[in-house]
């Protein structure tokens, strides 16, 4: 087109096979000076290399010479141009060369050529067009992989109308018409026909492989082989390139197109018809689609899906930010534990999930329907929700282990010898249950022998026991009982009378609703209006 050549022209398939014949006759000469230096390439002296044991020649010589003898012929078969006449000329030389070179050295190189598509490459080198193909249209639009679309505009117009012999003027009004109507043809606008300013005759020079979407003219598939077939006998190998045939094209046309390759000496052809792909990356107009096909897809019924889907998303939405209740199965294994605070005893029901997980709690003390017994069930209807809504038990153990409240003191469980209050022991014998890795870190005597100390435990229970009067006091059955003064114990007191044994027993009335003291932990006792602590001697605002 530069040139002022149309594709389908003896003169454009002149050119590009002088070219192809002079690319591919310095290769081979060029692979006939490495031989010289580093040999030639492994069979063309020993036939053998392939690991064929029994070849039809010793060497592959002659075959080589005889490709090199058939490329160098086929230069006689180019067509004559006056214009580029020395082309061909120099195209002759080069392959008489590279056969004398070839002759005493050999080719380094079996193959040395071959016709790629060169998209990426063409666009980096700014090059309108790719290999062998013509321009896609003169003007394009290429659909970019991150969205968007990018106008490519032929740069070659310009030197084409110059070599023609348009004027400044002419070519600029070409120009214009091109940008505004993306063709080079006269367009139909509102009735009325818009000149271009191009000659008539000139209009094959700037056929392209697309029809434009408001033009009539493109390059017919002939054209495609004829440009192929022009520089197939100065390639080693094959060429990359596709024969595009417009939209409205027929099953014939398709397979007429394969037999008349083949009948070309082609050895490999792709066809393209356009706008058989939903999308494709250049196109003649504006839109998403190649070609000048319909969109024949409903829309309606999209927009109502698409409207459809936003609703249940909207719903999935509102849904994800709701917490999700997992239940327990109606039939679940169970572990149960006694327990011992201080003398007050009660037991530990764990429902378990499937996978063993805690996921609920019942906490039954001793006395049905005491206030603390209460305050138990609801602790543990709110651990076995919590549970059941995912709420992580290390979570529980850390709120609520070592809260201080009454009964606390020493317990049976010998993982938790002290316990601050019932809480304290509930989610601490969790943790030790169920927390991986809880017990070894929280075991003091971990690795220690235990040696027996005669009478500790009684006096650490005399000052660490806190019992609640309203909580029954458990009976000891390990206790060793003195019969003798089991004897001599004196009768229960009267009805209506309490019995005074120790300083205990003396302040007991008045430890009723006392608070415990701020200062040591114990509980307080009465003193006129205020409170006192008889362990330390704390006063809670009397004095």
């Amino acid at each position: 087109m530069s040139y002022g050549l149309p594709y389908d022209s003896d003169e454009g398939r002149a050119l590009a096979g002088a070219i192809t014949a002079i690319m591919t006759g310095e290769s081979y000469s060029q692979s006939a000076e490495m031989a010289r230096t580093m040999g030639a390439f492994p069979g063309y002296r020993d036939s053998r290399c392939a690991g064929v044991a029994k070849t039809v020649a010793k060497d592959n010589v002659e075959p080589t010479l005889g490709v090199i003898k058939q490329h160098r012929e086929a230069v006689e078969t180019i067509h004559p141009s006056r214009e580029f006449n020395y082309l061909k000329t120099e195209a002759r030389h080069c392959w008489n060369r590279a056969l004398d070179l070839g002759k005493k050295y050999g080719y380094r190189n079996a193959q040395v050529t071959v016709l790629a598509p060169t998209g990426t490459i063409a666009f980096l080198m700014d090059c309108d067009t790719t290999g062998v193909e013509p321009d896609i249209a003169l003007v394009k639009y290429k659909l970019l992989a991150g969205g968007g679309m990018l106008k490519i505009v032929n740069r070659g117009v310009g030197d084409a109308l110059h070599r023609l012999g348009y004027g400044e003027a002419e070519i600029k009004a070409i120009l214009a018409h091109i940008e505004k109507h993306d063709t080079i043809e006269d367009v139909q606008e509102d009735g009325q026909t818009i000149k271009s300013g191009l000659k008539p005759e000139h209009l094959p020079v700037f056929d392209c492989a697309f029809r434009a979407a408001k033009g009539t003219r493109s390059i017919h598939y002939l054209a495609h082989l004829k440009m192929m077939a022009a520089a197939q006998p100065f390639i080693s190998g094959a060429i990359s390139k596709t024969v595009n045939l417009p939209n409205e094209a027929t099953v014939q046309d398709i397979r007429n197109a394969y037999v008349d390759a083949w009948r070309m000496g082609l050895k490999c052809v792709a066809i393209y018809r356009d706008g058989s792909k939903r999308s494709q990356p250049l196109n003649t107009k504006r839109t998403n689609e190649g070609g000048d096909k319909t969109a024949t897809t409903a829309v309606a019924p999209l927009e109502a899906r698409i409207k459809e889907l936003e609703g249940m998303v909207a719903s999935l939405q509102m849904e994800s930010g709701k917490p999700l209740r997992r239940r327990l199965s109606d039939t679940r294994q169970a572990l149960t534990h006694k327990f011992d605070i201080a003398g007050h005893e009660g037991y530990l029901t764990v429902g378990l999930f499937d996978d063993g997980a805690p996921g609920e709690l019942f906490i039954t003390m001793a006395k049905e329907g005491s206030t603390i017994g209460g305050l138990m069930d609801s602790i543990a209807t709110l651990t076995s929700m919590s549970f059941q809504y995912g709420v992580p038990l290390e979570a529980l153990v850390r709120k609520f282990s070592h809260q201080r409240f009454e009964p606390s003191g020493f317990t049976k469980n010998p993982e938790i010898r002290n316990a601050a209050s019932i809480t304290d022991y509930v989610f601490r014998w969790l943790a030790f249950q169920f927390l991986p890795g809880y017990r070894d870190a929280h075991t003091v005597t971990r690795g220690q022998q235990e040696l027996p100390m005669p009478d500790l435990v009684e006096e650490l229970k005399k000052k660490v026991n806190r019992p609640i009067p309203e909580l029954p006091i458990a009976d000891n059955d390990t206790d060793i009982l003195d019969l003798a003064n089991v004897k001599a114990r004196p009768a229960k007191a009267a009805p209506g009378r309490y019995e005074v044994k120790n300083l205990s027993d003396a302040v007991a009335h008045f430890q009723q609703d006392a608070p415990t003291c701020p200062n040591c932990g114990h509980v307080a006792v009465r003193n006129g209006a205020c409170y006192k602590c008889l362990n330390c001697g704390e006063s809670l605002g009397c004095s």
